[in-house]
């Protein structure tokens, strides 16, 4: 595969790739995902979520339709022993098989900072060998490209390759969620602002479902996923050890869970606590520490 001037990509390996065939396996995924299922088409995929029975997020992952009766879980974080074992501990007669297929296969994102450079990175994967569909990397346009691990990728000389710490930057800025790094089996999906790209309230049962129908008449949580940032401040070093506890005080309010360097500093992800939490309030990391850490309470999702 060639790709042109100004191509943007990153070369990555997935958390998990899972193959799940048999002709229960769209009914069995149905109940299982928080995404709905039935109106996805062949070659296409939904972002969702797979829950406990209390809401909680266990991992995320794409499912992605591929010829009758084959769908494929992929996820660039959640641990596919993870997927499988919560998939497979709700099998009882169903006529499903599920195999991990995580070494065989690598990924490559293709971005486009618009949708006009979207579809153009979609135009350059169009065909390949392999499974396409659109990912959720930043605020730009991203296309994922599963390819058998292993098989020749021939780069122009003027392609431009993204390496992790600027994807992971990408992510931060746009305040996706990393799951289980940011989101994990302590948190409900409307803490990091979940509910509109993640869940469907429309589709039926499926684990979980009950906890997301009374979260959303509440329409409102305690916690929420934040942004935040450091730097230009005497002091104001990024947490190494994550997670790091952020304080109002002497009181422990949340945790940074996510960071990455930025020229004039750095940025994270932070789980916070809203009680008593004002509009334009800098945190510490440490007890009484400096307040060097600023919140942005009005976070993009």
């Amino acid at each position: 595969m060639n790709f042109g001037a100004r191509v943007r990509f990153s070369r990555y390996q997935p958390a998990a790739v899972l193959r799940v065939s048999g002709e229960d396996a769209l009914s069995f995924l149905q109940g299982q995902f928080t995404q709905e299922l039935k109106t996805v088409g062949v070659g296409a995929a939904a972002y969702g979520l797979w829950l406990n029975q209390k809401g909680k997020v266990m991992a995320d992952s794409f499912v992605l339709r591929a010829e009758e009766g084959v769908w494929w879980v992929i996820s660039y974080f959640s641990a596919a022993v993870v997927i499988r074992e919560r998939l497979e501990s709700y099998l009882i007669a169903d006529d499903v098989v599920i195999e991990d297929e995580t070494e065989a296969w690598e990924g490559v994102t293709v971005l486009g900072s618009d949708e006009d450079e979207g579809a153009n990175a979609r135009a350059r994967v169009a065909g390949a060998e392999g499974l396409v569909w659109k990912g959720r990397r930043g605020a730009g346009v991203a296309w994922e490209w599963l390819r058998p691990k292993g098989s020749v990728l021939v780069m122009s000389g003027e392609a431009q390759e993204i390496f992790a710490e600027e994807l992971e930057r990408w992510r931060i800025e746009a305040g996706i969620p990393a799951v289980p790094r940011d989101m994990g089996a302590g948190d409900l999906p409307n803490e990091a602002q979940l509910e509109d790209v993640a869940v469907s309230y429309t589709k039926g049962c499926y684990l979980g479902q009950e906890v997301m129908a009374r979260l959303k008449a509440m329409g409102q949580v305690r916690r929420r996923l934040l942004r935040v940032s450091g730097g230009n401040v005497a002091g104001a070093e990024m947490p190494v050890a994550l997670p790091a506890g952020l304080f109002h005080g002497e009181k422990r309010v949340g945790e940074v869970r996510s960071v990455a360097k930025i020229e004039a500093g750095w940025i994270g992800l932070a789980m916070v606590s809203l009680l008593g939490l004002e509009s334009g309030v800098n945190l510490s990391l440490s007890a009484g520490g400096v307040a060097d850490v600023r919140v942005e309470l009005a976070k993009k999702s």
